[in-house]
Protein backbone atom coordinates (compact mmCIF):
# COMPACT_ATOMS: atom_id res chain seq x y z
CA UNK A 1 0.00 0.00 0.00
CA UNK A 2 1.00 3.78 -0.51
CA UNK A 3 0.62 5.18 2.90
CA UNK A 4 -0.23 9.30 3.14
CA UNK A 5 -0.13 11.37 6.21
CA UNK A 6 -1.35 14.66 7.19
CA UNK A 7 -1.80 16.94 9.83
CA UNK A 8 -6.30 16.78 8.68
CA UNK A 9 -8.68 16.39 5.68
CA UNK A 10 -6.51 18.57 3.77
CA UNK A 11 -4.17 15.95 2.21
CA UNK A 12 -7.77 13.75 1.10
CA UNK A 13 -7.93 16.38 -1.68
CA UNK A 14 -4.51 15.32 -2.62
CA UNK A 15 -5.27 11.81 -2.14
CA UNK A 16 -8.13 11.96 -4.46
CA UNK A 17 -6.21 12.74 -7.17
CA UNK A 18 -3.40 10.54 -6.55
CA UNK A 19 -5.98 7.46 -6.89
CA UNK A 20 -7.74 8.58 -9.53
CA UNK A 21 -4.60 8.65 -11.65
CA UNK A 22 -3.27 5.76 -10.37
CA UNK A 23 -6.09 3.34 -9.17
CA UNK A 24 -4.31 0.64 -9.19
CA UNK A 25 -2.64 0.08 -6.12
CA UNK A 26 -3.75 0.22 -2.37
CA UNK A 27 -3.91 3.41 -0.11
CA UNK A 28 -3.69 3.97 3.70
CA UNK A 29 -4.92 7.55 4.48
CA UNK A 30 -3.98 8.74 8.48
CA UNK A 31 -5.51 12.55 8.74
CA UNK A 32 -4.04 13.87 12.31
CA UNK A 33 -7.17 16.13 13.07
CA UNK A 34 -6.85 16.14 16.51
CA UNK A 35 -3.22 17.54 16.96
CA UNK A 36 -4.25 19.63 13.84
CA UNK A 37 -3.18 22.67 12.98
CA UNK A 38 0.99 22.44 12.86
CA UNK A 39 1.68 25.50 11.21
CA UNK A 40 1.80 27.21 14.78
CA UNK A 41 3.85 23.98 16.36
CA UNK A 42 7.28 24.47 17.06
CA UNK A 43 9.89 22.01 14.85
CA UNK A 44 9.94 18.98 17.93
CA UNK A 45 6.33 18.78 18.08
CA UNK A 46 6.25 18.75 14.23
CA UNK A 47 8.77 16.24 13.95
CA UNK A 48 7.27 13.13 16.48
CA UNK A 49 3.61 14.06 15.50
CA UNK A 50 5.12 13.26 12.11
CA UNK A 51 7.33 10.37 13.02
CA UNK A 52 4.44 9.23 15.27
CA UNK A 53 2.00 8.74 11.87
CA UNK A 54 4.43 7.74 9.64
CA UNK A 55 5.55 4.87 11.72
CA UNK A 56 1.56 4.29 11.87
CA UNK A 57 1.43 4.11 8.55
CA UNK A 58 4.77 1.41 7.90
CA UNK A 59 2.99 -0.60 10.50
CA UNK A 60 -0.07 -0.99 8.96
CA UNK A 61 0.77 -2.39 5.68
CA UNK A 62 2.57 0.84 3.97
CA UNK A 63 5.15 -0.03 1.30
CA UNK A 64 6.38 4.01 0.56
CA UNK A 65 4.70 6.76 2.54
CA UNK A 66 3.42 10.46 1.02
CA UNK A 67 3.71 13.31 3.29
CA UNK A 68 0.73 15.23 2.18
CA UNK A 69 1.16 18.41 4.48
CA UNK A 70 3.50 20.93 3.93
CA UNK A 71 4.63 21.87 7.54
CA UNK A 72 6.03 18.47 7.59
CA UNK A 73 7.60 18.03 4.53
CA UNK A 74 9.06 21.08 5.19
CA UNK A 75 10.00 20.53 9.04
CA UNK A 76 10.47 17.15 9.52
CA UNK A 77 10.93 14.55 6.16
CA UNK A 78 14.70 15.21 6.44
CA UNK A 79 15.07 14.22 9.56
CA UNK A 80 12.98 11.24 9.26
CA UNK A 81 14.05 10.19 5.93
CA UNK A 82 17.88 10.30 7.69
CA UNK A 83 15.99 8.07 10.70
CA UNK A 84 14.84 5.73 8.43
CA UNK A 85 17.71 5.61 6.08
CA UNK A 86 17.29 3.26 2.56
CA UNK A 87 14.66 0.61 4.83
CA UNK A 88 11.77 2.51 4.17
CA UNK A 89 10.81 5.18 1.85
CA UNK A 90 9.29 8.35 2.91
CA UNK A 91 8.80 11.06 0.12
CA UNK A 92 7.78 15.14 0.58
CA UNK A 93 5.92 17.07 -2.05
CA UNK A 94 8.21 20.36 -2.09
CA UNK A 95 10.47 19.37 -4.99
CA UNK A 96 7.71 18.43 -7.39
CA UNK A 97 5.88 21.92 -6.43
CA UNK A 98 9.19 23.82 -6.73
CA UNK A 99 9.87 22.01 -10.45
CA UNK A 100 5.70 22.89 -11.41
CA UNK A 101 5.95 26.69 -10.42
CA UNK A 102 9.71 27.18 -12.21
CA UNK A 103 7.84 25.67 -15.33
CA UNK A 104 4.69 28.06 -14.36
CA UNK A 105 5.76 31.33 -14.13
CA UNK A 106 6.34 33.85 -16.80
CA UNK A 107 7.78 37.02 -14.73
CA UNK A 108 9.75 34.64 -12.37
CA UNK A 109 7.89 36.81 -9.55
CA UNK A 110 5.69 34.26 -7.19
CA UNK A 111 3.62 33.97 -4.30
CA UNK A 112 3.58 31.29 -1.46
CA UNK A 113 0.55 31.31 0.90
CA UNK A 114 1.03 28.47 3.55
CA UNK A 115 1.47 27.63 7.27
CA UNK A 116 3.33 29.81 9.80
CA UNK A 117 5.81 26.83 9.85
CA UNK A 118 6.28 26.32 6.07
CA UNK A 119 6.66 29.71 6.00
CA UNK A 120 9.46 29.85 8.92
CA UNK A 121 11.40 26.85 7.84
CA UNK A 122 11.64 28.55 3.98
CA UNK A 123 11.32 25.27 2.48
CA UNK A 124 9.18 27.06 -0.56
CA UNK A 125 11.87 30.01 -1.60
CA UNK A 126 15.09 27.27 -0.97
CA UNK A 127 13.39 24.53 -3.00
CA UNK A 128 11.78 26.80 -5.92
CA UNK A 129 15.48 29.32 -6.49
CA UNK A 130 17.09 26.00 -6.91
CA UNK A 131 15.44 24.76 -9.33
CA UNK A 132 15.77 28.58 -11.08
CA UNK A 133 17.52 31.09 -9.37
CA UNK A 134 15.81 34.25 -11.15
CA UNK A 135 12.63 33.42 -9.19
CA UNK A 136 11.77 35.90 -6.47
CA UNK A 137 9.60 34.47 -4.18
CA UNK A 138 7.25 36.48 -1.57
CA UNK A 139 5.66 34.09 1.27
CA UNK A 140 2.65 35.18 3.25
CA UNK A 141 2.31 32.69 6.59
CA UNK A 142 -2.04 32.48 6.71
CA UNK A 143 -2.45 31.22 10.08
CA UNK A 144 -6.04 31.22 10.63
CA UNK A 145 -7.13 29.57 6.95
CA UNK A 146 -6.13 25.79 8.41
CA UNK A 147 -8.41 26.48 11.56
CA UNK A 148 -11.25 27.93 9.49
CA UNK A 149 -11.07 25.15 6.65
CA UNK A 150 -11.14 22.19 9.47
CA UNK A 151 -14.43 23.97 11.05
CA UNK A 152 -15.84 23.11 7.91
CA UNK A 153 -16.05 26.94 7.50
CA UNK A 154 -14.40 27.42 3.70
CA UNK A 155 -17.41 28.91 2.17
CA UNK A 156 -18.02 31.70 4.87
CA UNK A 157 -17.74 35.17 4.83
CA UNK A 158 -15.13 35.31 6.97
CA UNK A 159 -13.11 32.82 4.58
CA UNK A 160 -13.51 35.51 1.92
CA UNK A 161 -12.12 38.14 4.48
CA UNK A 162 -9.59 36.26 5.14
CA UNK A 163 -8.63 35.39 1.90
CA UNK A 164 -8.81 39.39 1.10
CA UNK A 165 -6.40 39.85 3.55
CA UNK A 166 -3.76 37.74 2.77
CA UNK A 167 -3.53 37.96 -0.56
CA UNK A 168 -3.65 41.79 -1.01
CA UNK A 169 0.32 42.20 -0.20
CA UNK A 170 1.08 39.65 -2.69
CA UNK A 171 -0.89 40.84 -5.22
CA UNK A 172 1.08 44.00 -4.37
CA UNK A 173 4.64 42.10 -5.37
CA UNK A 174 3.11 41.57 -9.14
CA UNK A 175 3.04 37.91 -9.06
CA UNK A 176 1.72 35.66 -11.75
CA UNK A 177 1.83 32.48 -9.85
CA UNK A 178 0.47 31.47 -6.56
CA UNK A 179 1.67 28.03 -4.88
CA UNK A 180 -1.01 27.04 -2.42
CA UNK A 181 1.16 25.53 0.11
CA UNK A 182 -1.32 23.96 2.43
CA UNK A 183 -3.22 20.87 1.62
CA UNK A 184 -5.93 22.37 3.52
CA UNK A 185 -6.26 25.18 0.97
CA UNK A 186 -7.21 23.00 -1.75
CA UNK A 187 -11.28 23.69 -0.89
CA UNK A 188 -10.50 27.36 -1.28
CA UNK A 189 -8.94 27.30 -4.50
CA UNK A 190 -12.05 28.50 -6.32
CA UNK A 191 -12.54 31.58 -3.98
CA UNK A 192 -8.41 32.05 -4.10
CA UNK A 193 -8.67 32.41 -8.13
CA UNK A 194 -11.66 34.90 -7.77
CA UNK A 195 -9.35 37.07 -5.34
CA UNK A 196 -6.26 37.27 -7.68
CA UNK A 197 -7.97 36.81 -11.05
CA UNK A 198 -7.58 34.82 -13.84
CA UNK A 199 -3.99 35.56 -15.28
CA UNK A 200 -2.19 34.14 -11.92
CA UNK A 201 -2.05 30.99 -12.54
CA UNK A 202 -2.39 28.91 -8.81
CA UNK A 203 -0.13 26.21 -8.58
CA UNK A 204 -1.53 23.06 -5.96
CA UNK A 205 -0.55 20.10 -4.44
CA UNK A 206 -3.47 18.20 -6.45
CA UNK A 207 -2.18 19.20 -9.78
CA UNK A 208 1.88 17.66 -9.29
CA UNK A 209 1.59 14.99 -6.49
CA UNK A 210 -0.05 11.90 -8.46
CA UNK A 211 2.11 12.94 -11.65
CA UNK A 212 5.12 13.13 -9.71
CA UNK A 213 4.59 9.91 -7.84
CA UNK A 214 3.61 8.15 -11.09
CA UNK A 215 7.08 9.25 -12.71
CA UNK A 216 8.99 8.18 -9.33
CA UNK A 217 7.10 4.77 -9.43
CA UNK A 218 8.05 4.38 -12.76
CA UNK A 219 11.95 5.21 -11.84
CA UNK A 220 12.10 2.73 -9.19
CA UNK A 221 10.50 -0.91 -10.19
CA UNK A 222 12.23 -2.29 -7.06
CA UNK A 223 9.86 -0.19 -4.89
CA UNK A 224 7.36 -0.14 -7.34
CA UNK A 225 7.00 -3.87 -7.30
CA UNK A 226 6.72 -3.79 -3.81
CA UNK A 227 3.60 -1.88 -3.33
CA UNK A 228 0.00 -3.92 -3.23
CA UNK A 229 -1.88 -4.29 -6.38
CA UNK A 230 -5.21 -4.37 -4.61
CA UNK A 231 -7.23 -0.61 -5.19
CA UNK A 232 -8.45 -0.24 -2.01
CA UNK A 233 -8.37 2.79 0.51
CA UNK A 234 -8.19 3.10 4.32
CA UNK A 235 -8.97 6.14 6.44
CA UNK A 236 -7.52 6.54 9.77
CA UNK A 237 -8.41 9.87 11.80
CA UNK A 238 -7.09 10.94 15.32
CA UNK A 239 -9.68 13.13 15.64
CA UNK A 240 -13.50 12.69 16.32
CA UNK A 241 -14.42 9.99 13.20
CA UNK A 242 -18.10 11.49 12.70
CA UNK A 243 -16.55 15.23 11.76
CA UNK A 244 -13.80 13.52 9.85
CA UNK A 245 -16.40 11.13 7.73
CA UNK A 246 -18.30 14.92 7.03
CA UNK A 247 -15.48 16.88 6.03
CA UNK A 248 -13.23 14.42 4.57
CA UNK A 249 -16.33 13.51 2.21
CA UNK A 250 -15.93 16.77 1.27
CA UNK A 251 -12.24 16.73 0.30
CA UNK A 252 -12.26 13.44 -1.37
CA UNK A 253 -15.15 14.35 -3.25
CA UNK A 254 -16.80 10.85 -2.05
CA UNK A 255 -18.46 8.95 1.01
CA UNK A 256 -15.69 7.46 3.31
CA UNK A 257 -15.56 5.94 6.50
CA UNK A 258 -12.71 5.98 8.78
CA UNK A 259 -11.41 4.27 11.74
CA UNK A 260 -10.31 5.99 14.76
CA UNK A 261 -6.55 5.96 16.30
CA UNK A 262 -5.06 7.18 19.17
CA UNK A 263 -0.94 8.40 18.18
CA UNK A 264 -0.50 9.75 21.67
Amino acid sequence: MIGVFDSGFGGLHVLKSVTTRLPQYGYIYLGDSARAPYGPRPFDEVHAFTKQGVDFLFEHGAQLVVLACNTASSEALRKIQTQYGEAKKVLGVLIPFAEATARATKTKRVGVIATEGTVRSGSFPREITKVDPEIEVVQQACPLLVPLVEAGEQDSAQAERLLEEYLRPLLAQKIDTLVLGCTHYGLLERKIQEVVGPKIEIITERDVVASSLKDYLARHPDIESKITKEPSVRFFSTGDIERFEKLGSIFFESPIRAEHVDLL
